[in-house]
């Protein structure tokens, strides 16, 4: 089964429609790209898979393990086992990364001991300080990232590059089955996207499936996909290889919109 499955999804934002009757399925162990122009949908899709309450669905559904979510709020779906870095993730001056890190892997742990879904207390007090920091400890190393990071207050004077790696790791802690990653190529050098794309690989495997939303190819440089898809106008309008991020790179996007034109 699927673990990902957005079918004939419709979302406007105030009166604009803005997704058309989409439909994608992304599988755990897979990674998918979805590429277009500004202003075909692509982010308008991230912030609805995460329930970003601006975005009103206005028919379809998405399916997560076989399951309707579009009733659940965000940190339901998150604790399902959805994530989304941000474009532009937010500082939160005060609160470090790991005390923040700690917060949500137990938020996570909860709905996975069956204790979280109703609002309840969990019935123990989450992952022991020792056992965390193990494990925050393990997975720097996996990303090589300073262990003096963790200390910082999350996002708080971050480069872009720095922000992007604390989604990483945020990931990385959580272990989402399937990853969004919206834009995560924004603002980013070469070096700081090459550090990027080499934590998205190290995580990837069997169990996390990852959609990854983005302008250029330059990121698929690093990250190759299984599946590409080409968004124009709230629809996917093509899908193929790793070869149709390298045909949109030569072409651009002019040659999709006139196939939308013509299938239309």
């Amino acid at each position: 089964m699927a673990e990902l499955e957005i079918r004939n999804l419709h979302v406007r934002a105030g009166e604009k429609e803005i997704l058309k009757g989409l439909d994608l399925t992304v599988g755990k162990g897979e990674i998918h790209a979805l590429m277009g122009p500004n202003g075909s949908g692509k982010s308008t899709l991230a912030n609805t898979l995460m329930g970003h309450p601006r975005y009103e669905i206005t028919g379809g559904d998405i399916l997560f393990k076989g399951e309707s979510v579009i009733e659940l709020d965000p940190d339901e779906r998150s604790r399902r086992g959805l994530f989304m870095a941000f474009q532009y993730p937010v500082a939160i001056p005060g609160v470090s990364v790991a005390n923040f890190l700690r917060t949500a892997l137990n938020a996570r742990l909860a709905e996975a001991e069956g204790h979280g879904g109703n609002g309840s207390v969990p019935a123990r007090r989450g992952i022991p300080p020792k056992e965390f920091r193990d494990l925050l400890k393990s997975k720097m190393a996996l990303l090589q990232m300073d262990e003096s990071f963790a200390g910082r207050y999350l996002n708080e004077g971050f480069s872009g590059g720095e922000k992007k790696r604390a989604e990483i790791l945020q990931m990385a802690i959580l272990k989402p089955e399937i990853a969004v990653m919206d834009e995560t190529d924004s603002g980013l050098d070469i070096d700081a996207l090459r550090v990027v794309s080499d934590g998205v690989r190290a995580l990837s495997g069997p169990d996390l499936g990852v959609l990854i939303i983005t302008h250029y190819n330059r990121i698929l440089n690093y990250i190759k996909p299984d599946h590409v898809h080409v968004m124009v106008g709230g629809r996917i309008v093509h899908s193929g290889g790793p070869e149709l991020a390298l045909e949109l790179e030569s072409k651009g996007y002019d040659w999709m919109r006139e196939k939308q034109e013509v299938d239309s």
